[in-house]
């Protein structure tokens, strides 16, 4: 079984405990030996095949040098990387630059199933499949990422949202999306709609108005690109947005804070706000209100706003339910905490750790955790943010060290290479 001294060595420092230092961006692609099925200690079955959840499952087999049985279901065939997916509408990078498949963690002995998981009995730790596999295990990890409440934007129908995209998850709506920005007449005006904090990323959708405007700027210079925001303000980045919009796209970009999109008419691809104020676009990007992934709140593991599940945070463990870990975006973040891929992985380490010292039949250590956020201003260079937190034992929550990571003076080409870097070095150690 795993020792304290070889965890923190596995960890490769995206994250560690408190005392040592972290090494942000490390990753590990050792191959776990084929243990014999009497020899496993445990089974765990992973839902959801996303950051969180991948992660999880890697470093579960990893750690535990394969002592664990690990299932992980997962609906869709690819793994499409939010994280960089604003590039692809950009028309920068194609789609196949974050389409990953799941073959490093099948390498590795990990049982992955495409499927999806409809119900979950949270007492007896089993759940039943769209296609009626059941399944069951000592532990589950719930990792399914977020849901939206279309339901609070009158006229975003099913019909609707086929015209009206979000791409809020990478993939064919990215694709769709991309495909509306390029085919809008020149003088046209794409607006995107900003939901109330918190959501999914929260630099997104400042990053997205970039990557539009710089592709209007090249390509069809009459072109607007209109940002409602259901915020008093911009959510992550605020200086280093601002300085790009003056600097880059003067008279392309505009940015009103304060108006939050309840109503649609798709007919005269109009959008109203709560004070009735209209607004016109040739393409609409409306990104609904998030809440915690659908299988979270059918379980009954929401608790906190009808939106997000409140967590133990040394273990991630469901305040109402024991044996099932929450990870990613559905959980209730702590304070100045984002939604956000990177943070995601380190929850999946966080868990992984805490599972495999529950089998060890001993308690976690508090774990650091660490974010970092790149946002690209336009095809080449890029702008970040880095945190991290540490558990607070009074509070029994993980919060932000004052003393500890840093925010870009400027965007820069040196900065753009090391987002790139970033990104494929999270993707390996995610999935390889």
């Amino acid at each position: 079984m795993l020792n304290r001294r070889n965890f923190l060595i596995k960890s490769s420092g995206i994250i560690a405990l408190p005392t040592l230092p972290t090494l942000v961006g490390c990753y590990s692609v050792e191959k776990p030996k084929k243990i014999p099925k009497k020899n496993l200690v445990g089974s765990v079955v992973v839902i959801g095949g996303g950051f969180g959840g991948a992660t999880a499952a890697k470093y579960l087999s990893l750690w535990s040098r394969g002592r664990i049985e690990i299932t992980l279901i997962e609906k869709n065939q690819f793994f499409y990387s939010c994280p960089m997916s604003n590039l692809v509408l950009g028309g920068h990078k194609d789609i196949d630059f974050i389409t990953h498949n799941y073959q490093g963690l099948i390498q590795r002995g990990i049982k992955v199933i495409r499927d999806e998981v409809v119900s979950i009995d949270p007492v007896n730790l089993s759940i039943r499949t769209r296609t009626g596999r059941s399944f069951s295990a000592d532990k589950l990890i719930v990792s399914p990422g977020i849901e939206f409440e279309y339901e609070n934007i009158e006229g975003l129908s099913l019909r609707a949202r086929k015209r009206v995209l979000h791409a809020w998850r990478a993939g064919p709506q990215t694709l769709a999306l991309k495909s509306q920005i390029n085919t809008m007449p020149d003088g046209g005006v794409f607006v995107i709609s900003v939901p109330r904090a918190p959501y999914r990323c929260p630099p997104g959708p400042y990053e997205r108005a970039c990557q539009v405007a710089h592709y209007f700027k090249l390509n069809k210079p009459r072109s607007k690109v209109l940002i409602l925001d259901a915020n008093p303000q911009i959510q992550s980045k605020k200086k280093l947005f601002i300085s790009a919009w003056d600097n880059l796209y003067k008279n392309i970009i505009e940015y009103i804070p304060n108006v939050e999109i309840n109503e649609l008419d798709l007919g005269s691809k109009t959008l109203i706000s709560l004070f009735g104020d209209r607004v016109k676009g040739d393409v609409l990007n409306v990104i609904p209100p998030n809440r915690a992934g659908e299988i979270a709140k059918s379980t009954g593991l929401i608790t906190t706003n009808n939106k997000w599940c409140d967590v133990n945070w040394l273990t991630l463990e469901s305040v109402k339910f024991k044996n099932i870990h929450i990870l990613g975006d559905s959980t209730l973040a702590t304070e100045k905490m984002p939604k956000s891929g990177h943070m995601a992985n380190q929850h999946g380490k966080v868990v992984a750790y805490a599972i495999i010292k529950y089998f060890d039949g001993t308690s976690p250590n508090p774990s650091k955790m660490i974010n970092t956020c790149y946002s690209f201003v336009n095809n080449n260079s890029a702008v970040h943010v880095a945190r991290v937190y540490d558990y607070d034992e009074k509070l029994k929550t993980m919060l932000p060290n004052l003393n500890a990571g840093g925010l870009s003076d400027t965007g820069s080409f040196i900065e753009g290479k090391h987002a790139f870097s970033w990104a494929k070095s999270i993707w390996a150690d995610t999935l390889l």
